[in-house]
Formats: structure tokens, C-alpha cells, sequence
């Protein structure tokens, strides 16, 4: 179920995306699709939601996404390494000019104490390169996933003064 505020968000990115010709792709891990579903909620998101990859296991990381094993294995799935390689991914295999990806513990199992449950990392492949950052979220798994949903649809805004 998409949000009042997730639709509104989608809405925005989409008029964002289509101001530019522009495309988006996503590659989600703690949030399973749930930025593809918000995004597609929006009547004419055909016109720049171009489609996204789920890849919960390292397997489809490494397969589908194109993330090193070295990194999975130097960094870990949750990381600002792997963030950006899933969203370089995306964007190559769907030739996208945006493509976002989430990774981190959704919980409530699973933490450590450098990467407690909430943490999660993004990554967000534009024209001009990549960047990453992270985000510590409270509550319970389902309050997590869906406040990771909402920042991944505000984060085309860490790019307006590069692009």
C-alpha cells in the first residue's frame, strides 16, 4: 500500500524526470520493490519509470546488478559500495538516467553494532556519476521499509545543483 505522502513524493519525481526526458530505474533490497510499487502508483509513470530489479540475496547482487564479490565481501551488502554499485547497475542494464538503490537491515533481526537495524544505505546513479549516503530509521521492520521508500523518492534532490 503506497502512502498519501509516498504518492505525493512519486508524483513529484515523476514531473522532475519528465521536465528533463528523463528515465529511472531501481535496484531494491530491504524494500523488495516497494519504490518501483510507489512510483508505478502514478497514472503515466510509463512515461519515465522505466522498471527495477529486486535483488534481496548477494547472488542477484553479483548476477543481475553486476556487484563485485570482492566488494560484497570487503564491505558487506550494506554499504556505500554496494549502494553505488546496485544503482551504476540499474542504470546500466535498464539505460536509465536516474536509477536509486536501497540496501540495508530492515530488521528486526540481523543488526550488528556497525550496521544496527534502521541502517540503511542509498545509492544514486546520475549523468554526472554516483553518490551515496545513509540513513538511520526507527520502529519496527514495516516502519523502516516504508521510510526508506519515502527517502529513496526524495532523493533525486541530492543532485539539482549537478544536473
Amino acid at each position: 500500500m503506497v502512502t498519501q505522502t509516498q504518492f505525493e513524493l512519486a508524483q513529484q519525481i515523476g514531473q522532475w524526470l519528465q521536465a528533463r526526458n528523463w528515465h529511472i530505474a531501481t535496484a531494491e533490497s530491504c524494500t523488495a520493490g516497494g519504490i518501483g510499487y510507489a512510483l508505478s502508483a502514478v497514472a503515466g509513470s510509463s512515461a519515465w519509470l522505466e522498471g527495477g530489479f529486486i535483488t534481496y540475496s548477494n547472488a542477484l547482487k553479483m548476477r543481475i546488478l553486476g556487484v563485485s564479490e570482492a566488494t560484497l565481501t570487503q564491505f558487506g551488502a550494506v554499504s556505500a559500495e554496494t549502494a553505488e554499485a546496485m544503482a551504476l547497475g540499474a542504470q546500466q542494464l535498464a539505460q536509465t538516467e536516474l536509477a536509486i538503490a536501497v540496501t540495508g537491515v530492515a530488521g528486526p533481526t540481523g543488526g550488528t553494532a556497525s550496521k544496527p537495524v534502521g541502517l540503511v544505505w542509498f545509492g544514486l546513479a546520475h549523468p554526472q556519476g554516483v553518490l551515496s549516503w545513509r540513513q538511520k530509521f526507527s520502529g519496527d521492520r514495516a516502519a523502516v521499509r516504508a521510510a526508506t521508500i519515502s527517502a529513496a523518492l526524495c532523493s533525486y534532490k541530492k543532485i539539482l545543483d549537478t544536473v
